[in-house]
């Protein structure tokens, strides 16, 4: 079973809009930070161009495991329905496993980030070395 969340919501600083896919069983998060508050129609053009690209986003990312309950076998009751829903919303928008998810991806981003900037000093640092070192022989030799 799979089903697709998107929940737009003010964290304090900025709207940010989430959008989080449940597929068997996994959780896996994407979210895109808007700035200021989205109407709809900036909604729905987001939707059509945005949409595919924050879904690969969200497909790529690391998978959370979430537990999901079983439907009832028999019909529930509307009041039950309703205080449940209630419960609901009274949640905040975005659910622990989501922040969880999004806090691995900042995390697992970040590492990413410090590796590769790492490479490219240890690079230069070499590459100057070189530089140095075929400097220092050219003046040895009295060339310089």
């Amino acid at each position: 079973m799979s089903s697709t969340t998107f929940t737009v919501f003010y964290d304090g600083q900025f709207w940010v809009g989430l959008l989080e896919v449940i597929d068997n069983g996994e959780l896996r998060v994407a979210r895109h930070v808007f700035g200021s508050e989205p109407s709809g129609p900036e909604l729905y053009e987001f939707s059509l161009r945005d949409y595919g690209a924050l879904s690969a986003l969200a497909h790529r990312s690391p998978a959370v495991p979430v537990d999901q309950r079983q439907a009832a076998a028999r019909p529930v009751n509307p009041k039950r329905l309703a205080r449940q829903v209630a419960r609901e919303r009274a949640q905040p928008a975005v659910s622990t496993a989501a922040q969880e998810a999004v806090k691995q991806t900042i995390s697992e981003n970040a590492s990413a980030r410090k590796s590769r900037r790492k490479h490219l000093r240890d690079t230069a640092e070499h590459t100057r070395r070189q530089i140095a070192r075929t400097k220092a022989k050219a003046r040895h030799r009295g060339r310089a």
